[in-house]
């Protein structure tokens, strides 16, 4: 198993150990058009403070690397992007870039972290021995032994002394499958991966607006839902209202379904009804496609016939 040690500035981090309880964190970087490749997802990302606090304060389990603009990245995750605002958002990222001042959405790399734990200073680790001054954004090690097996203890040995804890502490057998699995997401990245799994495209129309798409529940939370990506729906916004009050549904065969309620509570609807019979697109990958439970719950139990 290897982790990826990422390189932050204690103000992110002052920010974020001092919201309890939070279950997700965008690691962001102010340009990120390289991407990120380092970790499969589900594999540990720890937190080193920028010189001269050489020091390894926190981790979290990868999910997704995407590039969103900076707006959307303070919908999706707000305090948890470790800024109080948008506005302090922005200040920060203009710190380490050199923006243009017409394109006001500009975009950010995310990192998207699942299950993020912080240690109090007394707790703090030190870098990596081998850890040199030049690495600017952070350095991947092999966690089943050497430097890395010696800093994985480190944090192990934290965690266990917390005693019980709201996360789910990994061990190292589990992290070792080379299968890409992602950890349990949080609403933000819940979001965002339903977005970028339908490649930005409403899941009906086509419909590739960014401001106008929303990630819907199939089954919500209310009903014991989950934020996995196959109990979600890219949707136009519109649409998402209408499939959530059961106006509109997708059943298991992946046809969408556009109720009669419509016409008869408000006398219109005719753009809806030719939506209705048409084939819903669904994600490349087959762990992302809607679970053919959850769309049948939703034509069972909300959809109005």
């Amino acid at each position: 198993m290897d982790a990826f040690v990422g390189v932050t500035d204690y103000d992110w981090y002052q920010s974020l150990i001092a919201q309890p309880g939070i279950d997700e964190v965008n690691f962001w970087k102010p340009g990120g058009q390289q991407g990120f490749s380092a970790l499969p997802p589900g594999a540990p990302f720890l937190f080193k403070l920028h010189a001269p606090r050489n020091v390894v304060v926190g981790g979290g389990f990868y999910a997704h690397f995407t590039r969103l603009p900076i707006s959307m990245a303070w919908e999706a995750f707000g305090p948890k992007n470790g800024a109080a605002s948008l506005s302090e958002l922005r200040a920060r990222v203009e710190r380490f870039r050199r923006i243009d001042s017409s394109h006001d959405d500009y975009s950010i790399g995310c990192i998207l972290l699942e299950q993020p734990f912080f240690f109090e200073q007394r707790d703090w680790i030190p870098a990596p021995s081998d850890w040199h001054p030049n690495i600017v954004q952070g350095k991947r090690y092999d966690l089943t032994a050497g430097v890395g097996r010696q800093l994985w203890d480190e944090v192990q040995s934290r965690l266990v002394a917390r005693g019980p804890s709201r996360i789910a502490e990994p061990d190292l057998p589990r992290y070792g499958s080379p299968v890409e699995v992602l950890p349990r997401l949080g609403q933000g990245s819940f979001r965002v991966v339903v977005t970028d799994a339908y490649e930005r495209r409403c899941a009906i129309t086509g419909e590739r607006t960014l401001p106008a798409l929303d990630a819907a529940h199939i089954k919500p939370y209310s009903a014991a839902g989950e934020n996995r990506v196959s109990n979600g729906l890219l949707l136009r916004s519109d649409l998402h209202r209408l499939f959530d009050r059961g106006y509109l549904t997708v059943t298991p065969d992946l046809k969408v379904r556009v109720s009669r309620r419509i016409r008869e509570e408000f006398e219109n609807g005719r753009h809806y009804y030719a939506m209705d019979g048409s084939t819903l697109r669904v994600p490349n990958r087959r762990e992302y496609q809607p679970e053919s439970q959850a769309l049948d719950w939703h034509s069972q139990m909300v959809f109005l016939k």
